[in-house]
């Protein structure tokens, strides 16, 4: 009789085993499942490509992400290259005389001191180069300097050391502090606490300094017009890749434009010295498609004004914020 309760029991407890396997494997599917939802949800709140930053080791602009900034760089690539010819010309011409009039090679030098021909020359061949210069500078300055009626306005205001932005025509309002500042419970240090918080704002340590916890958010292919103050010292806010900088001077209003052709990230920072902590005053600019726009402005009318509270349309081409 006893026989069969001791061969029962070690089926039962295979048993036992094997429900406890299954309901770890079933509970392991359920936290991936929900980790996966989680980081599904992360990359809906930013599902957009870094384009305007930094490249350590890198020379040159950044992409250009406006018409305005495509204008300056083909503008100093011309230059470039009139400015290559020139130190060429002078560089060969300096080598010709020192070996062609030097002592030896002409112990009998000259006499003369004017040659009219020449002095004519060098004095109009610079003023054609300026006028050919400024014949393509200044329509790319009278472009930049005269504001656009805007598709979005919005009013920048810099302080120490972080930016208020005003969507004038909406109601929306907030502050844009960098990530890891003392606002944000930081102490403008790199520490794993101050990581965390970029990686749940959907970015990398790589853009420590120059993530913001809140953002401006602009639509792809429309018109902004800011209109930027300063609310204590001189600020200036500055985008590289939309080729825009702009003092912001307590007192004035002074105003910049620009179209941004590609859905992306971009950065900047505080351009003039404003204290202690310039170092610490980045300008984070989310460019997204009208739609994501429109989704996003509702949510910040109803207080909310970080852009991951505003759904990514589906069809939307994106690239991860990696």
């Amino acid at each position: 009789m006893s026989a069969g309760p001791e061969k029962a029991a070690p089926s039962r407890s295979v048993n036992g085993k094997s429900d406890m396997r299954l309901s770890t494997v079933m509970n392991g599917i359920a936290a991936a499942g929900t980790a996966s939802l989680a980081a599904g949800a992360a990359y809906a709140q930013q599902a957009l490509e870094i384009i305007g930053q930094p490249v350590n080791g890198a020379m040159g602009f950044q992409p250009a992400a406006t018409e305005i900034a495509a204008d300056q760089q083909w503008l100093d690539g011309m230059i470039v290259y009139i400015i290559t010819a020139i130190v060429i010309f002078v560089t060969a011409l300096l080598i010709y005389v020192i070996f062609r009039f030097n002592a030896r090679a002409n112990p009998t030098p000259a006499r003369f001191t004017h040659n009219t021909p020449l002095e004519v020359a060098w004095t109009l061949i610079p003023v054609v180069i300026l006028v050919f210069i400024g014949a393509f500078s200044l329509p790319i300055l009278f472009k930049q300097q005269e504001i656009p009626v805007g598709d979005v306005t919005i009013k920048v205001t810099g302080y120490q050391w972080y930016w208020n932005y005003d969507y004038v025509d909406e109601g929306v309002a907030f502050d844009s502090y960098m990530i890891g500042s003392p606002a944000t419970g930081g102490a403008n240090m790199l520490t794993p606490e101050v990581e965390a918080q970029l990686t749940a704002a959907g970015y990398t340590k790589d853009q420590f300094l120059l993530a913001t916890d809140t953002a401006v958010v602009v639509p792809v292919g429309k018109t902004i017009v800011l209109q930027v103050t300063g609310g204590d010292v001189i600020h200036s806010w500055k985008v590289p890749a939309f080729g825009v900088m702009q003092d912001a001077v307590p007192g004035r209003t002074a105003g910049l434009w620009f179209k941004p052709e590609k859905e992306g990230i971009y950065f900047g920072q505080c351009s003039e010295l404003c204290g202690q902590m310039h170092a610490y005053m980045p300008v984070t600019v989310k460019v997204v498609s009208e739609a994501a726009y429109a989704q996003w402005l509702a949510k910040a009318k109803a207080g909310d004004v970080k852009l991951s509270a505003a759904a990514v349309p589906a069809d939307a081409e994106v690239a991860a914020n990696n």
